[in-house]
């Protein structure tokens, strides 16, 4: 007997019955329709967006044990949504979206030996006093290798994730560091390792957090006076993955403490992954036998994505959110946005939404408007190395004698106005800014931001210097 889209949905129902109460099978299941069948694809219509995503929340594990028993284990699920449409009197139409299949990430419990009579280990994401100690992962399920798409921009850094996602502290590639610029898809990879790592060993701690809530938390353990719990609380995780390492920079208590948690890791076979936003050689501020363990493994960097790349991640995008555009449209968006992922992503969905708001057809003109407006208003990713750039050619100097111990009044005012500029448009530490401008220390950093506030109340001029750069920063 053929099997047809309305006989395959008639028997998922029946398991889903008898798996759910009546009240919740009547309000979710029964106004569902079966609407097409091809492979082990089944189509089936809901009457809303709240609908779909009520469904992918709450019963998406038992929509697929359900088609699984009916269509194997390739089955697929997808579903149509029945619009209505308010665009005069046109008909009702549909929106078509793939099942995600993705549960949240289940927290892990841990054993954790203690000779003490009071066994009690402090987690730093919970509050003090639970014993039963269960480590969430902090790992977002939808970033996943399915939507990460490959190219030649990536294809490196993705091929080492999944190996490491493959056989975890079993490869060369320990630690694995994954390096690049802003929106470049290095958070949603690191994401990705855990996730595919926690779907083929569930039995393994997985942990990802980010250097900045890591230092946090070492601060915090200083301060109640239980780093070794803390440290304890880290030689637990089986994979830990540190996003953003650089922010390590200059915190010289954190790299400590760092440094043991990852000899200890690295020393039983536990895989460490980590972020940043330049190579190991590039990073400044940070401890060298700390930067030599970086290099044990494998760098791998994310570079902006080409044309093509930028294409497929569009198209995924667009597939994703269940919406269409023309080809030429998409096309337009791939070759004007060529920074980032983030940026891309961004700008589809501004146009997106603009279309959707204002009940508008997707246009060529309306995509040139809005990616006009869009990349107007990118903010720029400042860093001290881009001010530097900027003053010194402000003040026609080479880099060298901004940076270098000369007294000369305008060259004073310079590196000043980049120590200023270094400390208002970027989070590094006034540590960090004096280290990478002319290797000072934080007190004379602090005294050129006061320096450049006095003079800006007394001298015109130096005004007119400060009121110039920063328009060529912010433009």
């Amino acid at each position: 007997m053929n099997k047809t889209a309305q006989s395959v949905w008639e028997n998922c129902l029946s398991f889903i019955k008898d798996n759910i109460q009546d009240q919740a099978y009547k309000t979710w299941f029964e106004p569902i329709k079966s609407v097409e069948l091809t492979d082990n694809a089944l189509y089936i219509q809901v009457p809303s967006k709240f609908f779909y995503e009520w469904l992918e929340e709450h019963y998406v594990k038992l929509l697929k044990v359900a088609l699984t028993k009916e269509l194997g284990k390739n089955a697929k699920l997808l579903y149509k949504i029945r619009m209505e449409n308010t665009y005069g009197n046109k008909q009702p139409f549909t929106e078509q979206l793939p099942s995600a299949n993705r549960v949240p990430m289940k927290p892990q419990e841990v054993d954790a030996p203690f000779k003490n009579l009071n066994p009690e280990l402090k987690n730093p994401f919970v509050i003090p006093g639970i014993r039963n100690l269960k480590i969430e992962s902090q790992l977002n399920a939808n970033y996943s290798f399915d939507n990460f798409l490959e190219g030649d921009s990536n294809r490196l850094a993705r091929s080492a994730g999944m190996a490491v996602a493959n056989k975890p502290g079993g490869t060369s590639f320990n630690p694995l560091l994954i390096f690049g610029g802003v929106g470049l898809g290095k958070t949603h990879l690191a994401h990705a390792i855990g996730v595919e790592i926690k779907d083929k060993y569930p039995e393994k701690t997985v942990l990802y957090i980010s250097a900045e809530i890591f230092t946090q938390q070492y601060i915090d353990s200083v301060k109640k006076n239980n780093r070794n719990d803390f440290i304890h609380f880290y030689q637990l995780i089986d994979v830990l993955i540190i996003d953003d390492v650089q922010f390590l920079s200059g915190k010289s208590g954190t790299q400590d403490v760092f440094f043991h948690i990852f000899n200890y890791l690295h020393q039983n076979g536990k895989q460490v992954i980590l972020t940043s936003d330049k190579a190991p050689v590039d990073m400044q501020d940070i401890e060298q036998r700390l930067l030599s363990r970086f290099k044990w493994g494998l760098s791998a960097e994310i570079h902006q994505p080409d044309y093509e790349t930028r294409i497929s991640i569009l198209k995924n995008i667009l597939y994703r959110d269940g919406v269409e555009i023309p080809e030429e449209i998409i096309e337009y968006v791939a070759r004007n946005i060529k920074s980032n992922v983030r940026e891309l992503e961004g700008a589809i969905i501004s146009l997106i939404a603009q279309s959707s708001f204002n009940k508008k057809e997707v246009t060529l003109e309306l995509a040139k408007s809005v990616v006009e407006k869009f990349v107007k208003n990118v903010k720029r990713e400042i860093s001290i190395d881009y001010i530097q750039k900027i003053v010194s050619d402000y003040f026609q100097l080479d880099l060298e004698t901004l940076q270098s111990k000369t007294r000369k009044r305008h060259v004073v005012q310079a590196r000043q106005l980049a120590m200023f500029f270094a400390k208002k448009f970027t989070k590094a530490s006034l540590a960090n800014i004096g280290s990478q401008i002319g290797d000072r220390d934080h007190a004379t950093v602090l005294h050129a931001c006061k320096t450049v506030d006095n003079l800006v109340a007394t001298d015109k001029q130096f005004k007119k210097f400060v009121e110039d750069i920063n328009k060529k920063l912010t433009l």
